[in-house]
């Protein structure tokens, strides 16, 4: 663990910041005028419970009545429920299984009592189902078919209904036993859990724009597939009032908007992408930077500016209200289509752009750039959009799209980017003592993950302390959470940094972020939970703020 310093990037708010101009992000009384927030928090780990296993701590949530908090086992395909009466000492009291439903339990939500879970058919391609449990006694309270593979959960604001991000992967392309299911989104009313009924926000009207959403930047891209086969949502946040969702799909760099009343898809907006060639938004771009100009480099820390754009491909999001105007956070994990027979887009720029770059586009220094000590390490897609390879008529490439934007980014409501935090996330963390640089959750090899995505924000949940909004984000790959405070979207400000593993061992690839504020915290304080999937520990961390 070590306490990082603001990049230089980011500035401080004025502690004079008026209560007028932060609507409440999740509901409840306003915040009485003398309090400013805090001016400084500090993440202390106070407690954690060791699942033991690869996968076996993902997504938590808690119920503050019965102080229990539910986390996805995606080791054993269950949720174990663990007493967290004293954060500093969780203990294990139950199991929801759910081999009745399905394979798996991909994510969990948790509203006065009831538990939603969302669960993968067996085969994954086949719908899914969303159950509800009471959170006291684990007993099964009724359940609802949904669309294939619902991956992330989440209540309304008022609890009265369900949503689920149907994420619909295929299990292959192009081969005799391919199935590409359509993705969705499924709105259920909850009635107390025993008696659900659901709606589906499905993207068939939009079958008849492929052109047109290409045309836009959003990625319809897959072998084959329909815009409603080709779409994947991920996660789920609301505006202000819960009378709209804005939903990642993540593969397809867009935002879904969704109209909760009547279930449906009103808008596709695309996500664009970054560009590291400029100022403040670098990256480390290679394993193998420590030569010049050379396929046979050495790992080096080297953040720097390149000619290559980044596809933002968020996971997460979470969303808050400032003067009455939605804004929401993305993680900007990317994501790559590489995981099933039939169709890989990823491969390694030196790989792809074998008969070179376009001088015209790369200038004089195209022929260099190709070298593995520059960008030839870097995994980029070979399909950014449409079947498009982004090469000319002569094999050069004219353009290069890598995964993932190493950041998370501020959107307005019109999907309008207001702030992204550039290149400081592999900054932040370029001098860790307990982890090297740009590693993975399964090695401490130096350099590791720089070709490919780098710290890999994936996770953000959101926050009310005093009149300050603050950000958390996961870094999956090297670990830790950073917190930011975001009460202006378009001047974040960095207050602390914790990761809690040590080199090969402690907490390693947190998946899943869960905030417990102070008013519903067992110990009064306010926690974040933390699932981390390749160590399978639950880590609780305490929140304390200074003023």
């Amino acid at each position: 663990m070590r306490h990082r310093l603001l990049p230089r990037t980011f500035r401080v708010l004025p502690l004079c910041l008026s209560l007028s101009l932060l609507a409440a992000c999740g509901g409840g009384s306003e915040t009485p005028s003398e309090d400013l927030g805090p001016r400084a928090v500090k993440l202390v780990k106070i407690g954690g419970f060791e699942g033991g296993t690869l996968g076996a701590a993902e997504i938590t949530a808690f119920d503050a009545g019965s102080k229990r908090l539910f986390v996805v086992n995606g080791a054993n395909g269950t949720v174990d429920v663990l007493d967290l009466s004293n954060p500093g000492a969780p203990s294990k009291v139950g199991t929801i299984s759910v081999s009745a439903f399905g394979a798996a339990v991909n994510s969990v939500a948790v509203h006065e009592g009831i538990v939603a879970l969302a669960i993968e058919a067996n085969p994954k391609t086949n719908p899914g189902t969303v159950a509800f449990y009471s959170a006291t006694d684990l007993r099964l309270l009724g359940s609802v078919r949904v669309g294939a593979q619902p991956d992330m959960i989440v209540f309304t604001p008022d609890g009265r209904k369900v949503l689920t991000a149907n994420e619909g992967e295929p299990n292959s392309y192009g081969l005799p036993d391919s199935v590409d299911p359509e993705g969705s989104i499924s709105v259920i009313t909850v009635n107390g859990g025993t008696a659900p009924t659901g709606a589906t926000a499905d993207f068939r009207a939009f079958n008849a724009r492929a052109a047109e959403l290409r045309a836009a930047g959003v990625r319809i891209y897959g072998p084959g597939a329909s815009v409603a086969q080709d779409l994947e949502p991920e996660y789920i946040a609301f505006n202000g009032d819960g009378t709209k969702a804005y939903v990642t799909l993540q593969e397809n760099n867009a935002i879904a908007i969704v109209d909760v009343a009547t279930a449906t898809v009103t808008d596709i907006k695309p996500l664009g992408w970054k560009d590291h060639s400029l100022p403040g938004m670098g990256l480390d771009a290679s394993d193998e930077d420590g030569g010049t100009n050379t396929n046979s480099g050495t790992p080096l820390l080297k953040i720097a500016n390149y000619p290559v754009r980044g596809l933002y491909l968020p996971d997460a999001i979470a969303s808050y209200t400032v003067g009455g105007n939605t804004y929401f956070i993305t993680a900007n994990e990317g994501d790559a289509r590489a995981d099933w027979p039939g169709f890989n887009e990823e491969t390694r720029v030196r790989q792809h752009c074998s008969n070179g770059l376009d001088p015209a586009v790369f200038g004089t220094n195209a022929a260099n750039l190709l070298f593995d000590s520059n960008l030839g390490r870097l995994r980029i897609t070979a399909t950014p959009n449409g079947g498009t390879d982004g090469k000319n008529a002569t094999g050069q490439c004219t353009a290069l799209y890598s995964f993932g934007a190493r950041s998370f980014s501020i959107w307005n409501a019109n999907v309008e980017r207001v702030f992204d935090s550039g290149e400081d996330l592999e900054r932040l963390t370029s001098s860790l003592g307990n982890a090297n640089f740009n590693a993975s959750h399964d090695n401490n090899t130096l350099d590791s993950r720089s070709p490919s995505k780098g710290p890999e924000p994936e996770g953000v949940v959101l926050g009310r302390f005093g009149a300050k909004t603050l950000a958390f984000i996961g870094l999956e790959r090297v670990g830790g959470v950073a917190v930011y405070d975001v009460t202006d979207p378009r001047s974040p400000v960095l207050m602390d940094y914790l990761n809690p593993r040590d080199g090969l061992g402690g907490d390693r690839g947190p998946e899943g972020l869960h905030l417990i504020p102070a008013a519903k915290s067992p110990n009064g304080k306010a926690l974040l939970i933390v699932g981390h999937e390749v160590s399978g520990s639950t880590t609780v961390l305490q929140i304390n703020e200074f003023r």
